[in-house]
């Protein structure tokens, strides 16, 4: 059943992200007082608009992508060509090191693989395992085919779920006042509206956070000359959209990059990004993202981890709106009892 449905719900994600630029293109393209003077021009502002979103977010990601695969073409360039002199002074480090402390002459000479048993073992594994690699692979293989296909009719399914919104929505409500009580289906639609909301003012804030954290990491390192700053930059950026702890895997990534050209500077990138990693979390995300699902910063950071702890990265993703959702139905009860029993403010000042 969720086999079936898996195209459609991810269809429904792809129309609700792609819902957030496009209504800010509606708005522009398409104000209010166009429908007086040019009537029949309005009544096309949605599939307008749709190709505008459409191009706009097809034009950022091929500028990422040029941006991004040349910087790690050379990259690689610069890796390959650095990687035999880094062996050659991890050898020369561990050759004075091991005439410095002869017991490490000890544990290497004992520590010798035994190439036989590994060629047997080696051996073994392709002669037994060939069969499992095979199925694997071929399962594999399924897998990314399954999910472009389920991929492609989603995006299918969110082009007409954005092209007809209107009608859906109407469709939604008149079946929650055909099958609730007026003030049951009132209250869903007013939680409705304020989780759309919510949604969607996370979704920008998470997306300007991650691009105001590249741009400054590309600052900084350009500043003190880090190698690779371009790539590792845009790399965090994306590892960002992560909420709070996405920016680690780029970093870590990073400090391997650098190793390579130099453990020196290697280091110096972990002190830069934990600096500014502590003035994203302390400063730029809890103001950015926060204040934009209205969520005290302690919460955000409460969301974060629990959402990560059970459900992982889409936990995290998920948990900071929904938790603002709740925070905002919770202080809405909280301030509807204390005002029906006439609390005075001063014995919760």
């Amino acid at each position: 059943m969720v086999g079936i449905a898996a195209p459609f719900l991810v269809g429904l994600c792809i129309a609700f992200i792609l819902n957030v630029p496009m209504r800010a293109v509606e708005s522009e393209l398409f104000p209010a007082k166009l429908q007086k003077r040019h009537p029949k021009l309005y009544d096309v502002r949605r599939p307008i608009s749709l190709v505008f979103t459409i191009l706009l977010v097809i034009a950022v990601v091929f500028l990422a992508l040029f941006i991004v695969i040349p910087e790690v073409g050379r990259t690689f360039q610069t890796l390959r060509a650095g990687i035999p002199g880094f062996v050659n002074r991890i050898r020369s480090w561990w050759a004075v090191l091991a005439l410095q402390l002869p017991e490490l002459n000890r544990w290497d000479s004992g520590t010798q693989p035994e190439w036989d048993k590994i060629i047997e073992t080696t051996f073994g594994f392709l002669q037994n395992g060939a069969t499992s690699i095979f199925q694997s692979t071929m399962g594999i293989a399924t897998s990314v085919f399954s999910s472009i296909l389920n991929f492609l009719i989603g995006f299918v399914f969110a082009i007409y779920v954005l092209l007809r919104k209107d009608l859906l929505a109407h469709q939604c409500r008149k079946l929650l006042y055909a099958y609730l009580p007026e003030k049951l289906a009132d209250e869903t639609i007013r939680i409705g509206r304020l989780a759309n909301r919510t949604f969607s003012k996370f979704i920008s804030g998470q997306c300007l956070e991650a691009a105001i954290l590249g741009i400054l990491f590309f600052a900084v390192m350009s500043i003190f000359r880090f190698p690779y700053a371009m790539m590792i930059s845009v790399l965090i950026a994306f590892t960002a959209l992560i909420p709070v702890f996405g920016a680690f895997i780029g970093c870590a990534v990073g400090i391997l990059m650098i190793l390579v050209n130099s453990p020196i500077q290697a280091l110096w990138f972990l002190v830069l990004f934990l600096v500014l990693q502590q003035l994203e979390n302390n400063f730029i995300y809890p103001r950015v993202v926060g204040n934009s699902v209205g969520l005290p910063a302690m919460w955000v950071m409460f969301a974060v981890l629990i959402g990560g702890s059970t459900f992982g990265v889409v936990g995290m993703l998920f948990m900071v709106p929904l938790c603002s959702v709740l925070y905002a139905l919770l202080r809405e009860s909280v301030n509807r009892k204390l005002l029906k029993k006439q609390t005075p403010f001063r014995k919760f000042e």
